[in-house]
């Protein structure tokens, strides 16, 4: 009797998993999909970052019609928070909680993704690449979050490290966004300030809803600064140095690598951008590099449609996400949270289209397990959007 009753429950346990084959799946994965999601602001102050998410979404067109990930096709969410932290918030847990997201990938600004990062790490959701350089990424580093963007801070450094040492620039301003994105930029700024016996002759920051700029450009002109480091959005860099322009305040402008798309920031100041120097996460439009030849042909020129334009931040959506694909080829056809985890902190010399990718074994101690770049190099922009390189890649840990 008892062998009889093992049996038909061993039968019946068969056939509800023949009918359920996923009923014990992960989250997010099943037997032909892996669900990626990601936010990206498509309206809001920061819409001109908006893509970032879009060239991601085209990247995982061509990867699944490449033969996909071992047979799964990405099914993408992107959805628009606007930049606003508690839309973000509410977006990812509307999808973590209603379709069930096995990764998320990239995410742009750094407000935006603290809101959501301590909601991702208590359900162990693998989130890769955020779209901002923030330390608060890695310090502490947490096992889910694996970061691609060179830390702001070391990015800042190396800016200021340039302008005393290769321009002669003796009296430094900083403009900054009175949030963690302009702040993590402002404490490197002033540690390199520091360790060259200087200080910051003004400090301006700004709020996100602020349009007009002219009292923080009559700071900044007031401070008889000769480099002015702007850590801000793109419309209000855009603003400062056309304002600065109007005044006739001519400072050397240099910027974060978030306004590194020189075609844009020229279109946006009607050429005014001209002259800046900022930081650079990744090959240069127009370079040779052959990887970034063939995301062009085979990636922009086949799916983004008509109204998109190639450029920097675009294809930002390709590097913050090339070592997720990485890690999910080497996770294999047993797809779980913990075996994508193992096979991301297995990824070391990787390289895309950006800085060098190296991670390690997960160490509570060591920012570095979970930071995958530490590198950045610095170029100019020139007339008609075209960049100069000034440096190559450097350690900027």
């Amino acid at each position: 009797m008892k062998k009889g009753f093992l049996l038909v429950l061993f039968v019946s346990l068969a056939f509800l998993l023949s009918l359920c084959p996923n009923l014990f799946a992960e989250e997010g994965v099943t037997d032909t999909q892996i669900h990626i999601g990601q936010w990206g602001p498509q309206t809001g102050p920061a819409a001109a970052w908006g893509s970032v998410a879009r060239g991601t979404g085209d990247y995982f067109k061509w990867i699944n019609d490449n033969g996909g990930i071992h047979g799964r096709k990405i099914v993408y969410h992107m959805f628009d928070d606007g930049y606003n932290p508690a839309k973000t918030k509410a977006g990812v847990k509307e999808l973590q909680e209603g379709t069930g997201i096995f990764a998320w990938a990239a995410g742009v600004g750094t407000s935006p993704g603290l809101a959501v990062k301590d909601y991702l790490a208590k359900k162990n959701v693998p989130w890769i690449g955020p779209s901002a350089g923030s330390l608060h990424w890695v310090n502490p580093p947490q096992k889910n979050l694996f970061a691609v963007y060179p830390l702001y801070a070391g990015e800042a450094k190396a800016l200021v490290k340039y302008a005393i040492e290769k321009m002669g620039k003796k009296r430094i301003a900083i403009a900054y966004l009175n949030d963690e994105y302009g702040k993590n930029g402002l404490r490197g700024a002033l540690s390199e300030l520091k360790a060259h016996g200087m200080k910051a002759v003004a400090q301006v920051s700004m709020e996100a809803k602020d349009s007009d700029l002219k009292p923080h450009v009559m700071q900044l002109r007031k401070s008889k600064a000769d480099m002015v480091l702007m850590w801000t959005t793109v419309g209000h860099s855009a603003r400062i140095v056309g304002i600065s322009k109007a005044m006739k305040f001519a400072p050397q402008f240099m910027s974060t690598s978030t306004t590194s798309d020189f075609p844009l920031m020229m279109h946006i100041t009607k050429g005014l951008w001209e002259g800046v120097i900022t930081g650079a996460f990744g090959e240069l439009p127009d370079s040779d590099y052959p990887l970034l030849k063939k995301y062009k042909t085979e990636v922009f020129d086949k799916y983004a449609p008509k109204e998109e334009r190639w450029g920097m931040f675009y294809y930002a959506g390709i590097i913050f996400t090339e070592p997720m694909i990485e890690g999910l080829r080497r996770a294999g056809r047993d797809l779980t949270r913990e075996n994508f985890i193992t096979a991301m902190e297995g990824i070391n010399g990787f390289k895309g289209i950006g800085p060098e990718v190296n991670y390690k074994p997960y160490n509570k101690g060591d920012i570095y397990s979970r930071q995958g770049t530490s590198q950045t190099f610095i170029v100019q922009c020139l007339a008609g959007g075209k960049a100069k390189q000034l440096t190559g890649w450097m350690d900027i840990k």
